[in-house]
């Protein structure tokens, strides 16, 4: 089962992370979905290093679920610890902010938040309740 899961978060975040190369080098999306709003303008237009910086993040915690799950190198302590910090880091930001994203957000009626709600929050608590348990398996 480990394996089977670290397979499939690994492909998210894989996936995503190809995603913030694509944007990083100029790929155009519909961004009004996946960069917070208010007063319907972004609140922030990030760079192309900031974009490559969570590709990167996002590819470094796709290896931890491969290494967890067992999948590339044997699991133990350390990559138990590394999967329950991204754990960490996931609810958190399924929490959310308190402002602009998150369940708990205060700005709920634009498009990014509705995709927040409906899309990226869940996908959170998903990975997080994923590295929890290959963290929690690997103690």
């Amino acid at each position: 089962m480990e394996k089977i899961l670290g397979l499939i978060t690994a492909s998210v975040l894989f996936f995503l992370s190809a995603l913030h190369i694509f944007w990083a080098f100029g790929g155009k999306l519909e961004s009004i979905t996946v960069i917070p709003e208010t007063n319907g303008k972004p609140t922030f237009v990030p760079s192309r290093g900031l974009t490559l910086l969570v590709a990167f993040a996002l590819f470094g915690f796709g290896t931890v679920a491969l290494w967890s799950s067992g999948n590339i190198f044997s699991p133990n302590k350390t990559s138990a610890v590394f999967s329950l910090l991204i754990a960490f880091v996931f609810l958190g930001r399924a929490v959310g902010d308190f402002r602009l994203v998150g369940y708990f957000k205060k700005i709920k009626n634009t498009k990014f938040a509705k995709y927040d709600y409906l899309i990226y929050s869940p996908v959170c608590i998903l990975l997080g309740i994923s590295y929890f348990y290959l963290g929690w398996n690997n103690f």
